[in-house]
């Protein structure tokens, strides 16, 4: 009595190419992925930089002028710009792929993907204003 398909000792060898550790160079779109995915390290940074300002703040003005003098080392400085830059590169790339990633109807017809970019973009430089206002003493 057979059941099924009889066991066979040989299997097929699936065609695999060998991809190459830097793949991610050969197209200007990978590159802007893979940079897009490191950004993100940075991004934790300045997370991790403000929760040690906003330590630094509570525990009072001594630990906050130690916390100025160690932000002032050129090493965090340099830090603190690099990341500036990447999350500023993050911030646009994602706003750029915004319309590929959502689909927004008004009275049935779908906005171009240029309002929908661009809405983000306002968004960004209003809540920059205001956030400049606040620190400039508004």
């Amino acid at each position: 009595m057979n059941d099924g398909p009889a066991y066979t000792a040989y299997h097929p060898r699936w065609s695999r190419p060998r991809m190459s550790t830097y793949w991610w160079l050969q197209r200007r779109s990978y590159f802007t992925f893979i940079l897009r995915e490191l950004s993100s390290i940075f991004v934790a940074w300045f997370v991790v930089y403000l929760l040690l300002l906003v330590r630094a703040v509570s525990h009072g003005d001594a630990s906050y002028q130690q916390f100025l003098g160690w932000s002032g080392h050129r090493l965090v400085l340099g830090l603190n710009l690099v990341s500036f830059i990447f999350v500023v590169f993050h911030a646009v790339t994602w706003f750029n792929l915004a319309p590929q990633a959502m689909v927004v109807s008004v009275a049935g017809r779908r906005l171009p993907g240029a309002l929908i970019a661009g809405g983000n973009y306002l968004g960004w430089a209003l809540a920059s204003a205001l956030a400049a206002w606040l620190l400039l003493g508004g």
